[in-house]
């Protein structure tokens, strides 16, 4: 028993000075350090090895960037500012395939010239060939949203009562976190510095959940993390009832809410009480002053 005392305070004075030694602090923040990240890689969705997968070229798609999207995103998508020191072109290390498939599948990229928010365009510049092998290679410079599935936003397979709980769950969703926005009916609207909302009726299904998971310009980022998946594509079933619900309430005035409806109101409105006023003071009858008659 002695024996073994003496032989565990031997072992115990080494490890003591082990952890007295120079290094011994450095060893063990770069061990904390690897620990940590090695958890964040495992239990983030954002930064796993399936958000990065793309069905395209990264080869074909850097060719195509260099071509395209370098002038302003850099050569190596490291992004460019002016002498300024103002963006022409964000990085788009650690964006994912999801982003530049929206930006380019709306066609709001290409850009012509650095602007207050970039529109979406009817008229399409690049393939969606072309589209899936540039994002194919901004995929490749760092994890980040993969574009996503049909499984991921669509509602196809769900039974009839599943797919209306679908959209009440989506309503409540899009009620509490989009309608400061894009106005309770989808409509859009105004947002500060000369931005807003674009309207997202017509918008399909895949680019609505890129939008979400990626937080294109002013919009707000859900990833996974803040809403699933799930509760995106319930959002989206939400949206796309709207689009299919018809219109109960009359004129609608573009669905913009009080604005519409008081600029309707006081143009209409008062403007026609004030007309009749009008009218009512010129068919009165009136006194003449110098002949002392009723005019």
């Amino acid at each position: 028993m002695h024996l073994l005392k003496r032989s565990l305070n031997r072992s115990a004075g080494r490890l003591s000075r082990h952890r007295r030694g120079r290094l011994a602090g450095l060893v063990l923040l770069l061990g904390a350090l690897l620990l940590s990240g090695g958890l964040y890689a495992a239990f983030s969705p954002a930064s796993s090895a399936e958000d990065t997968a793309s069905t395209g070229d990264a080869l074909k798609g850097r060719e195509l960037f260099l071509v395209g999207c370098a002038f302003c995103h850099g050569q190596n998508a490291e992004g460019l500012k002016d002498d300024k020191g103002q963006n022409i072109g964000p990085s788009l290390i650690g964006v994912g395939a999801a982003s530049v498939d929206f930006q380019m599948g709306t066609n709001r990229m290409p850009l012509a010239a650095p602007g207050q928010q970039a529109p979406a365009k009817k008229k399409q510049v690049y393939t969606d060939e072309e589209i899936a092998d540039i994002s194919a290679y901004v995929a490749s410079l760092a994890p980040g949203p993969s574009i996503p599935t049909a499984k991921d936003y669509s509602t196809e397979g769900l039974s009839e009562d599943e797919k209306q709980e679908a959209i009440v769950r989506g309503g409540q969703i899009f009620l509490t976190n989009c309608t400061a926005c894009h106005n309770f009916t989808g409509e859009g609207g105004a947002m500060p510095r000369g931005g807003y909302a674009p309207k997202i009726l017509d918008t399909s299904e895949k680019h609505i959940y890129e939008a979400m998971l990626t937080g294109p310009q002013s919009m707000d980022t859900f990833s996974n993390g803040n809403l699933s998946p799930e509760e995106k594509r319930d959002v989206i079933a939400y949206v796309k009832s709207m689009k299919e619900q018809p219109g109960y309430g009359g004129f609608s005035l573009g669905n913009l809410g009080p604005v519409s409806e008081g600029l309707f109101a006081w143009l209409f409105g008062i403007g026609i009480l004030v007309g009749f006023a009008v009218w009512i003071a010129a068919h009165t009858t009136r006194s003449s002053k110098r002949k002392g008659t009723i005019a």
